[in-house]
């Protein structure tokens, strides 16, 4: 979108840059890449900035207005876990670039989630790319690598020795953002560890190392929900919802209360209006909306193009919304003159006596397909899969 930056990045740009781009970040991490990393970051101007500020702030405004009452009724009976906190580590939200009727860009926001995302691996994927094309210095985002490094570990591992803080997951060495880990324990010198592998004694939980048993003070979670529920058969010693000596990072409960759940109770005019399936209006017309089950990730169970027969077989209609749809717009040119979509992530961490969230990075999504999600592109088109976004001085 500005015009100057992507001219300049498109005419340096080389599969070679790109080759090194991604070698840089398999050897500073130690391993490869799951997902796709898309060549190209996207340039935005101050002027969506301050859109995406002010639409972010008031979001952020309206989730502390919720009482902890009307949250708790997004957590399934069964999923409750003990000794929630007043409030989450982490904040992702999530905004598609749209542009509106008058044909101005604008944000239009697309789901939100207190759930920990790819915090290292931006940071690292930021500073690699920077050095590449050494024009994207004057452009970055984050503030200083040793203070965001700093900020990181106050939040993960706080006062504890990072001896005593894993990073928990389901068979992590299988998963895309496995990078990420490697990343986070570079940075945080903690270590990443299966739920399976996973010690308890009585309510503390412990993980083996050197043939000790070193005990769990802090989570910091990146167990999914749904995905652990793919796995009905999974051997572990604890539950979520046990009584547990541990702190976790972010608590569990986060991930429904600051979820899809809440859309319907936004108001904002960058944030689509969105009806729990059971409150759809019948004013409204259901082609103008996208169907979308609460607590899924990915794009999973996403419907584009739901009917009323779809709607009609849906038993547990509280645990689905409809949402009015937003047109991506095809902004972001490669260098065959096609154009990417994309959608952009604002990355917030949150301490514990802190007023409002600190925001520390972005991710970008970008895709030719008609989802935008990594998961969806075309494996021969490029500009497509995770980047970020550098924002006009």
């Amino acid at each position: 979108m500005i015009s100057k930056y992507r001219k300049q990045f498109n005419e340096e740009f080389s599969q070679e840059k790109y080759q090194k781009l991604i070698e840089t970040l398999e050897k500073s991490s130690g391993t490869t890449n799951g997902f796709r990393q898309s060549e190209s970051p996207i340039f935005l101007s101050k002027d969506f900035k301050n859109k995406l500020t002010d639409a972010c702030d008031s979001i952020i405004s309206q989730v502390k207005t919720f009482s902890n009452e009307e949250l708790q009724k997004a957590i399934p009976k069964h999923l409750f876990v003990p000794n929630d906190t007043e409030k989450p580590h982490f904040l992702a939200i999530d905004f598609g670039i749209c542009k509106n009727e008058n044909g101005e860009v604008v944000p239009q926001l697309i789901e939100l989630q207190a759930f920990p995302t790819l915090y290292a691996y931006q940071e690292e994927f930021e500073g690699a790319i920077s050095e590449i094309y050494p024009f994207l210095q004057e452009l970055r985002n984050s503030i200083p690598k040793p203070e965001y490094i700093q900020f990181l570990k106050e939040v993960i591992v706080g006062e504890e020795s990072p001896e005593n803080v894993i990073l928990l997951e389901i068979f992590p060495e299988e998963q895309k953002t496995k990078i990420d880990f490697y990343l986070t324990e570079k940075y945080l010198g903690i270590k990443t560890v299966c739920i399976t592998k996973i010690k308890k004694q009585v309510k503390k939980l412990f993980y083996e190392k050197d043939g000790n048993l070193i005990e769990i003070k802090r989570i910091y979670n990146r167990v999914i929900f749904d995905e652990l529920e793919q796995h009905p058969n999974l051997k572990t010693e604890f539950q979520f919802t046990d009584e547990l000596d541990v702190k976790w990072i972010t608590h569990p409960n986060w991930f429904f209360k600051i979820s899809k759940f809440i859309l319907p109770k936004l108001n904002h005019e960058f944030v689509p209006k969105s009806y729990f399936l059971a409150d759809f209006p019948e004013t409204e017309n259901l082609e103008n909306f996208v169907l979308k089950p609460l607590f899924s990730f990915a794009g999973s169970g996403v419907n584009l193009y739901p009917t009323p027969e779809i709607l009609a077989e849906i038993e547990d209609k509280e645990n689905y919304i409809l949402q009015r749809k937003v047109q991506y717009a095809p902004l972001f040119e490669d260098i065959n003159g096609e154009f990417s979509k994309a959608e952009i992530r604002m990355l917030y961490l949150w301490k514990e006596d802190a007023e409002n969230p600190q925001l520390m990075d972005n991710l970008v999504r970008m895709t030719k397909a008609e989802m935008v999600n990594v998961n969806f592109n075309k494996k021969d088109a490029i500009w497509i899969g995770s980047s970020i976004a550098f924002f006009e001085k």
